[in-house]
């Protein structure tokens, strides 16, 4: 009898009937209540109904009666899986590879498993992370925030602009919501001065250049006459002493050479930024903090670059990164790539040494 119910809830999972599966198998188990291949296959039957906190129950009965019996852990481990405890779902593969190692399909779990307790991990260091910037950025919008942007010349015509009081009112009741403001230059700049940090306010490229030449002359019509100036001599200038040589070490000269090829690859990216070829910009960017990470600027504008190209996380991250450089005095850093939808985006996790 046992069987025949068995052999009509497999022919029902073979169609896809999983919920008919299901109560076949449990008339089985009725019957046999000591067969590990009935709460196997209703396991399989639960999980493919999406119903893993079933699927769990009879995994385990399977493992207790059968131990030494590999399917039993691939059950285990895929009802886990479902129930996104990856942890558990790891030891089961790996348990059940113990007891065969060529299982192919306990290699597969494993690696899947493997695969989601590093996403898991990842999101949630990604979540600490933005945590942590929330709170940084709360202390910044705090009750003194309207006196500070009042009293800074930089922001206090700000002050009478409706849309940009509506965005800091916003900014102080939920200060993640900085993201949704990270394009408009106003915000940026009251920012730096919430945080008292000193900010330039331009886009890559958009250093200041000096005039090739001097404005020319008014040219004076034919009959106007040129006014007659009266020659004085000067005296010559005493020539000034040469300035001794100074010794430079080879330490202080590497310095020296960094800074420069640190400023020539920042210039690179500002020519690339203005042809709109963002990922090298990007790329002469990051080359350039390498060799200079001292330079704030570097930073600024990678953070502009990835504004431009949308990915507002990325930016959001240099940003905190410029902050904490420049309020903290020693930082450990590390940059991890996580994938968010169809965008890559990259967390930043900090652990500050000491405050200034």
């Amino acid at each position: 009898m046992a069987d025949e119910a068995k052999a009509k809830g497999n022919a029902a999972f073979s169609a896809g009937n999983f919920t008919e599966a299901i109560r076949h198998f449990t008339d089985a188990i009725n019957l046999a209540p000591n067969n590990h291949v009935l709460y196997s296959n209703r396991s399989a039957a639960y999980a493919s109904l999406n119903q893993y906190s079933e699927a769990l129950t009879d995994a385990k009965k399977t493992v207790d009666l059968k131990p030494d019996w590999s399917k039993g852990y691939s059950r285990l481990g895929a009802a886990h899986h479902g129930l996104r405890q990856y942890d558990d779902a790891v030891s089961a593969y790996k348990k059940g590879l113990e007891v065969d190692p060529n299982n192919e399909t306990l290699k597969s779990g494993l690696a899947d498993a493997e695969s989601a307790q590093a996403a898991a991990l990842a999101s949630s260091r990604s979540r600490e992370s933005r945590a942590g910037a929330g709170n940084l950025f709360g202390d910044a919008f705090g009750p003194d925030m309207w006196a500070k942007l009042t009293a800074d010349p930089a922001t206090r015509l700000y002050m009478q602009q409706p849309d940009f009081v509506n965005m800091m009112k916003d900014l102080q009741r939920n200060p993640s919501n900085l993201n949704l403001y990270l394009q408009d230059q106003r915000v940026m700049q009251a920012l730096s001065v919430l945080l008292n940090v000193k900010m330039q306010a331009h886009a890559p490229g958009d250093d200041v250049e000096m005039p090739d030449s001097p404005p020319k002359e008014r040219k004076r019509p034919a009959d106007e006459a040129e006014p007659v100036k009266e020659k004085k001599r000067e005296p010559e200038p005493e020539p000034e002493p040469e300035p001794e040589p100074m010794e430079v070490s080879e330490e202080e000269r590497e310095v020296k050479e960094r800074k420069v090829q640190a400023q020539k690859e920042k210039e690179a990216g500002n020519a690339a930024y203005k042809k709109k070829d963002f990922e090298t910009a990007i790329g002469h960017y990051t080359k350039a903090i390498e060799l200079d990470d001292g330079d704030i600027s570097f930073l600024t504008n990678r953070a502009a670059v990835y504004l431009e190209m949308g990915k507002v996380w990325n930016c959001f991250n240099c940003i905190v990164l410029w902050i904490y450089k420049l309020k903290v005095e020693s930082i450990l850093w590390n940059v991890m790539e996580l994938e968010f939808g169809d965008e890559v985006k990259f967390d930043v996790e900090f652990r500050c040494v000491c405050f200034t």
